[in-house]
């Protein structure tokens, strides 16, 4: 049961009973404990609209409500605040279906198709920080649609198309020939052995790869216009050689990703790229639709749509451009045409049945501009039906202590493996201080799981829209809201099993025991408040996918460690006998499983002992 939504539901009917309908009951968690578990204010903004006492419409809402099966206790404070408190039947039922279910009680809301647009490197480079946040924001989206019952689409829209692909064709013929010249020769006889060639060359650094056929571009007029040819040859698909070289670098370069996400833990593969090579062949038919709609003007040569509602500094509209002067398309085009396909079947392959309910763009926030132009677009030319959602989830940059976007300490950019890397390094260190006794492969794992797991929830606990300090200590510490902290509670938590040899319950891991499932009485006050904090999990992840900010889970996840630790200090778990030590393991076992599905969740793993 989401505890929120049912609350805000029957006290919504008890303010239409009262006189206010349609008038929301603004219910929330309450901020303190002596105000009862949650708080409606709806009342207040109700009274002020019918221009009645806010007390005397808050007594003829109690009056109505229909709480007895959930409440204890409804009362109202102040001007007209609300006070719920709930019962202690009511929260050892649910905590009983929590136990007894793999969702841990969570609600399944209408399934929707929500395709996640996210990641989105360029092919052309190897993935650095840039990347970091569109990676792992979206992948933590998309894993808790899915386990809210949603049917997700993973898209990776990759950079794999364009004129640097030219260049780096160039070059990497270049490094494999005696005469870059040999590119473009019409004999069709050396292809297939110069295309193998290209297979099987290796590319250990697409960074530095890149930036020598950037710098034979920049000096060599020869290297430039062989480097024209292949990019017309590849677009306009005349030259096979351009195309099969194009294919093997495009494949040595997702490899990279590949390995990135494999290392982050990121679930995205090969079956989810659909690159802006993917969307070439629809794009004169994106123009067609425009023009067929009266959306097209030209304006110096260039084809655009211009929308009142979009203005610059001067008063005018601004253009959409979707075709350039000399012919060429760009993002925008990709986007209109990626839109038609996702969201209305007249684009896409009759074996692409994806009609999306909810389409997610996560990208740099200062994309916005550019995503609304092409959302209202894509509406105006009824490329996406009614009632589609489209978001553009945008968020702030990873900084410095400078204040300045985060960089190597020469000032380049860096790359997302070796971020990694020292975030592994810097925790096995911190392993190696706290358990030096442990073995060292189990040390390397558990910094493994540890140090990936610090870089995504420093980011992941941040409101995605802000920009953040990027900090190791503050990242790697065992105190406060960081991914540690929550990998050790949950360690903790195991190690009560462990140490109790006659426990006869399941690893968290497996699922809940579904035999002989021990009751969960509510006696402590430390117990209340931590059953309170189990029950809210449902809603938590109902509101992260709704506003797309998985720092609520985060949230959510620190103060169920926070609620936990007090129930621990205070309410003896081992040590007490009977009913109320199989109440209290039942308890703690019902946590572990909340905590580790939460960092599940948020793509951080769980370790058995830290």
């Amino acid at each position: 049961m989401n505890l929120r939504k049912t609350l805000e539901e029957r006290l919504g009917a008890a303010l239409a009973a009262a006189g206010a309908p349609g008038s929301p009951a603004v219910v929330k968690p309450a901020a303190r404990a002596q105000f009862g578990d949650y708080q409606a204010n709806g009342v207040m903004g109700a009274a002020k609209t019918l221009k009645t006492n806010p007390r005397q419409l808050a007594e003829k809402v109690l009056a109505a409500a229909q709480l007895d099966d959930l409440a204890e206790k409804v009362e109202p404070a102040g001007p007209g605040f609300l006070n719920i408190t709930l019962s202690r039947k009511f929260l050892e039922t649910q905590l009983a279906v929590a136990a007894r279910d793999d969702r841990l009680a969570a609600d399944t809301p209408a399934r929707r198709t929500v395709v996640v647009d996210y990641s989105g490197p360029n092919l052309a480079k190897e993935m650095h920080v840039g990347h970091l946040r569109s990676t792992i924001i979206g992948d933590a989206l998309a894993r808790i649609l899915e386990f809210l019952g949603h049917r997700v689409v993973r898209q990776n829209h990759v950079g794999d198309w364009g004129t640097q692909f030219g260049m780096l064709l160039a070059y990497w013929n270049e490094l494999t020939a005696d005469k870059a010249r040999k590119l473009i020769s019409d004999s069709d006889l050396e292809q297939p052995a110069r295309v193998q060639a290209l297979h099987e060359m290796d590319l250990p650094d697409l960074e530095e790869f890149y930036k020598q056929a950037k710098k034979r571009f920049d000096e060599d007029a020869e290297f430039r216009e062989i480097s024209r040819k292949l990019v017309v040859g590849l677009q306009s698909g005349k030259s096979k050689f351009a195309r099969g070289a194009w294919e093997s670098f495009i494949k040595k370069s997702l490899a990279h990703c590949e390995k990135v996400y494999d290392r982050l833990g990121v679930r995205l593969g090969s079956s989810d790229v659909h690159g802006e090579s993917f969307y070439n062949d629809y794009l004169p038919r994106v123009l067609e639709a425009l023009s067929a709609k009266g959306l097209l003007a030209e304006s110096q040569g260039a084809q655009c749509v211009f929308l009142d509602e979009f203005k610059g500094k001067d008063g005018e509209p601004l253009p959409v451009i979707v075709r350039k002067s000399d012919g060429g398309f760009l993002y925008a085009t990709t986007d209109l045409a990626a839109l038609w396909f996702r969201a209305e079947r007249g684009l896409a392959d009759k074996k692409v049945d994806w009609q999306a309910d909810r389409v997610l763009y996560v990208t740099d926030s200062r994309q916005e501009l550019h995503f609304r132009q092409v959302f209202a677009v894509a509406r105006r030319a009824g490329f996406v039906p009614e009632g589609v959602s489209l978001e553009h989830v945008g968020f702030g940059m990873m900084l410095g202590d400078d204040g300045k976007p985060f960089k190597t300490r020469t000032g380049g950019t860096v790359k997302l493996m070796d971020m990694l890397s020292e975030a592994e390094t810097r925790a096995f260190e911190l392993v190696t201080q706290k358990s030096p006794d442990l073995p060292e492969p189990q040390r390397r794992e558990i910094a493994r799981a540890v140090g990936i797991g610090a870089v995504k929830y420093a980011d992941l606990s941040q409101n995605r829209a802000t920009d953040y300090v990027f900090s190791w200590d503050k990242m790697l510490s065992l105190e406060g809201n960081t991914a540690p902290y929550m990998q050790y509670a949950y360690a903790r938590i195991r190690s009560i099993f462990r140490k109790g040899e006659d426990v006869q319950i399941r690893n968290p891991s497996l699922g809940p025991a579904r035999d002989k499932q021990s009751e969960i009485r509510i006696e402590e006050p430390a117990e209340r408040v931590l059953a309170v904090k189990l029950l809210q999990f449902p809603e938590t992840l109902e509101a992260a996918a709704a506003e797309c900010l998985p720092n609520l889970l985060c949230q959510y996840l620190y103060e169920l460690a926070g609620a936990f630790m007090g129930f621990y200090e205070n309410c003896p778990v081992l040590k007490s006998e009977g009913d109320t030590r199989a109440s209290r393991l039942a308890l703690c076992e019902l946590t572990a499983r909340t905590i580790q599905k939460s960092l599940d969740l948020l793509g951080i793993e769980t370790l058995e002992q830290m």
